[in-house]
């Protein structure tokens, strides 16, 4: 693969790419599991995946070139981050209700979209499940600029971002804007989901959010320990799920998820191996 790597911009690219949603996907996964709103990945995702059915369709029926699906995708999943914090606030007492009712909105539209453009096709399902090959230079350039301008913003804000996860109340008597920081991360999520369905795939990349995370959980002592492990373990799973993909011709997103969970079943595993019952660790 490096010499193909080497020859081939397009897998050049992909590689590229893959390290870099590596790096920003467990980071702003972090933040998601320790606030637990894991499950707002697979919201925005399904949204995602409407806003590029939507691109599809326009390029299909309408004007090819017009707009590209992944801007439209990124586009939607947006605008499903903001809708999902507006309805946090409309539901104060039930916050967790924003995010079934958006991805329920997003998986509605994708099935309108899809139909509307005669059903599924072999691009589609690489949105789907991700794909080597899929990565154009104009992606990949989108793609670097959302990772400076997330790793960016976590490096402004992370005091902030870390008081609002761990504790809100506290976050906000100390006179943080909390509405505007929730507002921002949100977006910088959806950004993530967007930038990552290249790779990853629409339906998978919650799983690069979380998994890695996971597995830092349980080894980690602190928690930039946590984002640091997170990152490692998710830039291992992109490598070897890219890899994987090249050689066997399958889509990497299921090999990135599998590879993942290997090392989450791992972590737990050392995590059991090492660990000393209090009983015991009073004796010695």
């Amino acid at each position: 693969m490096l010499a193909d790597f080497i020859q081939y911009d397009f897998l050049r690219n992909t590689f590229l790419t893959g390290l870099l949603i590596g790096i920003i996907a467990p980071l702003l996964g972090t933040f998601i599991v320790v606030r637990r709103l894991s499950l707002i990945a697979d919201a925005l995702s399904h949204v995602t995946l409407a806003g590029i059915a939507f691109g599809l369709l326009i390029e299909k029926k309408f004007a090819a070139g017009l707009i590209t699906p992944l801007y439209s995708g990124m586009a939607f999943s947006v605008l499903g981050s903001i809708f999902i914090e507006k309805l946090r606030g409309v539901y104060q007492a039930y916050q967790e209700l924003a995010i079934p009712i958006i991805l329920s909105g997003g998986v509605g539209l994708s099935v309108i979209f899809i139909s509307l453009a005669d059903g599924f096709n072999t691009e589609l399902f690489n949105y789907l499940f991700g794909s080597v090959s899929a990565v154009s230079q104009n992606d990949f350039y989108s793609i670097l600029a959302i990772s400076i301008v997330i790793i960016l913003v976590i490096r402004l804000f992370y005091k902030e971002l870390v008081t609002l996860s761990f504790d809100e109340e506290h976050a906000i008597v100390s006179g943080i804007h909390s509405k505007r920081i929730h507002l921002l991360f949100i977006v910088l999520t959806a950004l993530v989901i967007a930038a990552s369905i290249r790779i990853v795939g629409v339906l998978l990349v919650s799983a690069l959010m979380t998994l890695p995370v996971a597995a830092s959980m349980r080894i980690a002592r602190g928690f930039k320990q946590m984002i640091i492990y997170s990152i490692v373990f998710g830039e291992l799973a992109v490598i070897i799920g890219l890899i994987s993909g090249y050689y066997f011709s399958i889509p990497p997103g299921g090999t990135i998820v599998l590879v993942s969970i290997v090392i989450l079943l791992l972590s737990i595993g050392l995590k059991r191996f090492t660990y000393t019952p209090k009983k015991e660790r009073e004796v010695e």
